[in-house]
């Protein structure tokens, strides 16, 4: 028990987040039983509108001197929020200065470096935590007698047979998630220079090299023109929905998407590992997640950044993330944790929630870490733009990635400068 223990009155802590409806409330329980565990600390969640709009209020709070002490962050904000000087506090950093104990190598690999700098030291804490999978409906598979794919390279060769069984072969809800950033992770490919923009921002500019990422996307030109592919546009629910209504037979979306998916279907289904082009690596590596983390932001009393690392040890034991990872479908943060819920026998009932953790835990290389890029919310928009007219058959995907190329770097030259 640390010397803040005795206090009378609780140390009390803010944590803004962006979970609304069923994780909200998820939030809320994982909330009250860290109160209820103790009598020295308390949270209180704050929920703050969707992720740009908690990232938003946070930065204005940080300038006037009214930040929470606990913030949720989306990865593609992570560059924002750990480039702003002094505005947070390594998480490994605040707990270790707490006394608690800690030890990166708990988690799991294609987890933390996400959220680490380019030492592998932890800055955010992983929170939802999830990567994209393949999703199958296993009837129209059985129905067009193929198995899922493993390569791209399968996909092509089976893709027919289900669009004769009535189905579409295939969406998926990101572009810039599933097929840029995952697709580079996948096939081990740099992203960005500078370590994919771990090693600074100054100077970092966006895929260095492009070839197979374009002909990734002239590949899915012609899969839509042949009615291989479906496209339903950016908003993610969009190109889940077909899906779900059993028009699509397999939909590329998130491992946190799972537990909503039981929920909403009526068919059997299953999931799989993101296929990889065999033609351009036959050793793939890990996926990195997407989903968000929690940061401690700086500027609090010692014992209140205690009383954070102690709500950090609380999030990341085995029982609170399995509770987190069985009602919510996103992945467990720990090897503890997965290791718990293998040994309750969690995925002999339900296989599909292990696909995730799985992938995750496949072998990494020098560039399947993930990225580190500021202003990404705006490179992204640019992507969903240019990818949208290469599907369209409107221009080849070589012209659309040097507008992304272009403008991206125009960007983080921007956010650069910001930095300064």
């Amino acid at each position: 028990m640390t010397a803040f223990a005795a206090h009378a009155e609780p140390v009390e802590i803010t944590w803004w987040h962006a979970m609304g409806g069923q994780l909200g409330e998820t939030v809320n329980e994982i909330a009250k039983g860290f109160n209820e565990s103790q009598d020295a600390y308390q949270i209180t969640p704050v929920y703050k509108g969707g992720y740009e709009d908690t990232l938003t209020a946070t930065i204005a709070a940080f300038r006037a001197g009214e930040q929470p002490n606990v913030v949720q962050v989306f990865d593609a904000g992570a560059a924002t929020i750990i480039g702003a000087k002094g505005a947070v506090v390594p998480a490994e950093d605040l707990i270790q200065e707490a006394g608690v104990a800690f030890d990166a190598n708990d988690y799991i690999d294609g987890v933390r470096y996400f959220y680490a700098d380019s030492d592998g030291k932890m800055i955010g804490m992983p929170f939802n935590s999830s990567t994209p999978i393949l999703y199958y409906n296993v009837e129209a598979l059985e129905a067009a007698g193929v198995e899922p794919p493993k390569t791209w390279e399968e996909f092509e060769a089976i893709a027919p047979q289900i669009k004769e069984a009535g189905y579409t072969p295939l969406a998926q809800s990101h572009l810039p998630w599933i097929f840029t950033e995952n697709f580079m992770s996948r096939h081990n490919i740099p992203f960005a220079t500078n370590a994919n923009g771990f090693e600074g921002v100054a100077g970092t500019e966006i895929l260095p090299e492009t070839a197979a990422i374009e002909a990734h996307f002239d590949k899915l030109a012609a899969w839509n023109e042949a009615g291989l592919f479906g496209f339903y546009g950016a908003a993610w629910g969009a190109n889940q929905t077909p899906f779900e209504n059993g028009e699509v037979a397999m939909w590329l979306g998130s491992s946190g998407s799972f537990g909503g998916l039981r929920n909403a279907v009526d068919f059997p289904f299953s999931a799989t590992y993101l296929p990889y082009w065999e033609g351009v690596t036959e050793s793939p590596t890990n996926t990195f997640i997407g989903g968000a983390a929690l940061f401690a932001m700086a500027g609090h009393p010692e014992e209140e950044n205690t009383a954070t690392a102690e709500f950090f040890k609380y999030l990341s034991s085995p029982d609170v993330q399995l509770m987190w990872h069985q009602q919510t479908g996103y992945v467990p943060i720990t090897k503890a944790a997965y290791e718990k819920a293998q040994e309750i026998g969690y995925y002999d009932e339900v296989p599909q929630a292990e696909v995730g953790i799985q992938q995750l835990s496949l072998p990494g290389g020098a560039w399947s870490k993930g990225y580190r890029m500021g202003f990404y919310v705006q490179i992204r928009d640019v992507m969903n733009r240019e990818y949208a007219q290469v599907i369209n058959g409107e221009k080849s995907a070589a012209e659309a990635f040097e507008v992304i190329k272009a403008e991206g770097n125009k960007l983080l030259d921007r956010f650069a400068k910001t930095m300064n």
